[in-house]
């Protein structure tokens, strides 16, 4: 191998590590988006009413017909 030759390789290598970097960089970026955008949705959900605050007659629910 010349010198070129190995200045070229030391120069692609270099190169190939700066990209992994910028790589690594915005993929972390993206996690941390859908992070906060999958945290903005979950707080988003209406909570669940319980069964005393649903406005049903009290009796609803209580039995199963069996003979239908």
């Amino acid at each position: 191998m010349d010198v070129s030759g190995i200045a070229r390789l030391a120069t692609t290598i270099a190169d190939t590590g700066i990209r992994q970097e910028v790589g690594v960089a915005v993929l972390k970026k993206a996690q941390e988006v859908q992070a906060s955008s999958a945290a903005a949705l979950i707080e988003a959900i209406p909570p669940v009413p319980s069964a005393g605050s649903a406005n049903l007659p009290p009796n609803l629910g209580t039995r199963i017909n069996t003979t239908a």
